[in-house]
């Protein structure tokens, strides 16, 4: 074998060995742990954060304290990991609250930890514990104590105090915004009850609860229609027979509403025929012989009507609904009462 051979072999193995070891660490699980805060009073709590970074497919097993992580610092409880995974990388967060009642600076070499085969260690970190700083006539009462030159422990001169009571905590006003909201239930319940009532009295009162709307009646509607014709003028323009189309469409609609004949589905024909047995007007039924005749052979016989046979058949609309129509209802008492004080009014002015 050729030196060139041998150096290339060489090369191969020192490369397998440096990657190899970087493969198996990138397997291995690593752990990392933090304390928040640093240093705490006597009885004050820490948070310990042991975070470990591992492939998703490793069980973790985190250590389990039952009173101390070591002599001095006691667990107060574990809290749920929390677990995320991003490219098959699983990051796992174990958190330790902790506190400690020994005043003193504690180390802790590391928190073990188990991937199922092996066990990682932690880095180290430390906590320390510090006590309340006493007043110089505490201390001097504690000298006292120690020298044995009390017989009983006066706790007012140690400014050692009891549990104090509990304090109320301070007024916030969104707190009882659900007392504004029962308010105004109520209100708004109560506005309902008394709108149901009024409702009822009114019905008990008019017959009804809302103000029916103002129906005018049929010979008021057909008469308005024909004005609104009338101004139009469009038998002028040339549509003759759109003209009659609306002007027997008026007259339709006003006899069915009137006499309850269904003129709307009959023809001209079967209209005259129901028309002569109510219309008591001779005249009546001839001015509506004269427009639905001349309307058929305008529509049906493409008749050209003159001009005055146009205005001719206006005006017949305009007598038949005249002719036909409800009286005018009597005015009622206090109509009438209003009419003579308007009547003596005028009067007394002349």
């Amino acid at each position: 074998m050729n030196n060139s051979a041998l150096v290339w072999r060489a090369m191969f193995w020192v490369g397998l060995a440096l990657l190899y070891p970087s493969h198996t660490q990138a397997q291995r699980a690593s752990a990392h742990v933090t304390v928040v805060p640093t240093e705490i009073e006597i009885g004050e709590h820490a948070l310990i954060n042991l975070k470990v970074i591992t492939p998703k497919d490793k069980q973790i097993q985190f250590p389990v304290y039952e009173h101390e992580i070591v002599p001095g610092i006691e667990v107060i409880t574990m809290l749920p990991p929390d677990t995320t995974i991003e490219n098959n990388v699983m990051t796992l967060e174990f958190k330790y609250v902790i506190t400690s009642f020994d005043s003193t600076l504690y180390h802790i070499p590391y928190l073990p930890i188990s991937d199922g085969t092996d066990t990682i260690f932690s880095n180290s970190f430390g906590l320390k514990v510090t006590s309340p700083e006493l007043s110089d006539s505490t201390l001097a009462y504690l000298e006292k104590i120690h020298r044995g030159e009390t017989d009983s422990i006066d706790f007012q001169q140690l400014q050692l105090y009891d549990i104090k009571g509990i304090k109320k905590p301070p007024f916030v006003w969104t707190d009882y915004l659900w007392i504004l909201w029962v308010v105004l239930g109520i209100a708004l319940l109560l506005a309902l009850i008394g709108l149901g009532i009024y409702m009822i009295l009114k019905k008990k009162k008019k017959g009804y609860i809302f103000t029916p709307p103002v129906v005018l009646p049929p010979h008021t509607r057909a008469l308005a229609e024909l004005e609104k014709l009338k101004e139009e003028k469009i038998w002028q323009q040339g549509r003759v027979k759109e003209f009659y189309t609306r002007l027997t469409y008026i007259l339709r609609v006003y006899i069915h509403e009137r006499e309850g004949i269904n003129a709307l589905e009959m023809t001209s024909g079967e209209i005259l025929n129901e028309v002569r047995k109510v219309v008591e007007v001779e005249s009546a039924y001839k001015n509506l012989k004269q427009v639905l005749s001349t309307a058929d052979l305008v529509k049906f016989a493409k008749y050209q009507p003159y001009p005055d046979e146009n205005d001719l058949s206006l005006m017949n609309g305009f007598f038949y609904v005249n002719q036909t129509r409800e009286p005018d209802p009597l005015p009622t008492k206090e109509e009438l009462e209003k009419m003579e004080e308007d009547a003596a009014s005028e009067q007394d002015i002349q």
